[in-house]
């Protein structure tokens, strides 16, 4: 079976339909991309797993720790805008190999570092092979299925990169503390290796029309639309703000299980990818809600990513202020639970106050901001506190950050209408 385009003629300069897909390749597709995002984050996100051993083996402070993992999250959001151009000139499916390729062998550079310096070397080109790759994978997925599942695919694929961290840092954690963090890097890095050589063989542009090469029709796209409306800007600064301390959690967590429970690179390792997975359940559940309680009234998804950012801002700062055990566990996974469920209202407002024939970009742009803001100066901002007050201590301040992205929400919905208004509508 074969799915139907659902977009009427002279639709295709935005993400475009594939009439002739056959359902089991667009659903390979799906599952090979989405296998490719996984390795990407396990390939970002095993280093926290073995933050301890790093520590110990090379003494490295917590402030160059956090920048083991924010030079990934710089250069994905330095890169993601220019590099997401040139796979749209240059071919998707060819620029996915090509990044997965380099992300994969920086990170066996990772596993081959003898000294801090080496490793931020590979660590920097993890983060350009990854730069463009969720912009440009949602990109080539989206084009093999019809427009009415948009919104199912895009939640998924962005989970993705949640249960990636959770692999990442729970098989690294275990295979560090069997035969040595090196390997838990190498292993990174093969899993990686196998998918990009495979990708290309099944993959093929022939068979997704324009998703090879996802160049939309028509005029050149206007960049300006990109900033333009009060509620636009407060949707990238919100969500960015609410990723400097969702990112921050996910990095640390393994560190702290490690200091203040006695836990090992392993249990830690595990205990952490536990409460990322509240995170990628909170980002499909909360999304979900949005969406229903959204069908009449579309500016509701503002005031809830609002209430997520307030929610989480209570719930984290709860439990930090807690001494280590069960009820600050339970309110840690709560609060990365609903920290999580920004996300979902955050892309569809950048969707609903950008034209369609920009989205591809817009994404890109709402990447930016989410690592320039949150991933890159959140693991960062972090491990300096942490050298100054411990990290028990610098977990409590993060949340503030949940605070401030509550309130740049709220400014939003104020214009969330009249912005969308402007550009023609409010689509939920």
């Amino acid at each position: 079976m074969a799915y139907a385009s659902s977009l009427p003629d002279g639709a295709a300069a935005d993400t475009p339909n594939t009439p002739d897909t056959p359902r089991v390749f667009a659903w390979t597709v799906f599952a090979l991309t989405f296998g490719l995002l996984i390795s990407d984050y396990m390939s970002r996100q095993v280093l926290n797993a073995v933050f301890p051993l790093l520590k110990q083996e090379w003494q490295l402070s917590d402030a160059r720790l956090g920048l083991l993992s924010g030079i990934v999250a710089l250069m994905v959001g330095l890169l993601t805008f220019p590099l997401s151009l040139l796979a749209d000139r240059w071919g998707r499916v060819k620029s996915l190999v090509l990044m997965a390729g380099l992300w994969s062998v920086a990170t066996l550079g990772c596993a081959l570092a003898q000294d801090y310096s080496q490793m931020f070397v590979a660590r920097f080109f993890v983060g350009v092979g990854e730069a463009a790759y969720g912009s440009v994978g949602i990109a080539v997925v989206l084009s093999v299925f019809p427009r009415h599942m948009r919104s199912t695919l895009t939640g998924a694929f962005m989970a993705g990169g949640m249960f990636g961290s959770v692999l990442g840092m729970a098989l690294g954690g275990a295979i560090a503390a069997h035969v040595g963090w090196r390997w838990a890097f190498a292993a990174m890095a093969l899993f990686g290796l196998a998918l990009a050589a495979a990708y290309p063989m099944i993959v093929r542009p022939s068979r997704m029309a324009d998703a090879g090469r996802g160049r939309a029709a028509g005029a050149r796209p206007p960049l300006a639309s990109l900033f333009a409306g009060r509620a636009l800007r407060a949707a990238y600064i919100g969500s960015g703000l609410q990723l400097f301390a969702g990112g921050a959690c996910i990095v640390w967590m393994p560190s702290y299980l490690n200091r203040y429970y006695g836990l090992g690179a392993d249990r830690a390792g595990i205990g952490a990818a536990v409460l990322v997975l509240a995170s990628g359940a909170g980002m499909v559940l909360c999304g979900m809600l949005s969406d229903r309680l959204s069908r009449v009234q579309d500016n509701r998804k503002v005031s809830l990513a609002a209430c997520y950012c307030m929610g989480a801002a209570v719930l984290l700062g709860a439990g930090f202020l807690l001494p280590p055990g069960a009820a600050q566990l339970v309110l840690v996974g709560c609060g990365m639970f609903v920290a999580a469920g920004a996300s979902g209202p955050a892309g569809a407002m950048v969707a609903n106050l950008t034209p369609g024939a920009v989205h591809g970009t817009a994404f890109a742009t709402l990447t930016l901001a989410n690592n320039l803001l949150g991933l890159a100066p959140g693991p960062f901002v972090t491990g300096a506190l942490a050298d100054r007050v411990g990290l028990d201590r610098a977990f409590c301040v993060i949340p503030l950050a949940s605070l401030a992205a509550a309130c740049v929400f709220a400014y939003a919905r104020r214009h969330y209408d009249g912005d969308c208004a402007v550009i023609g509508g409010s689509k939920g």
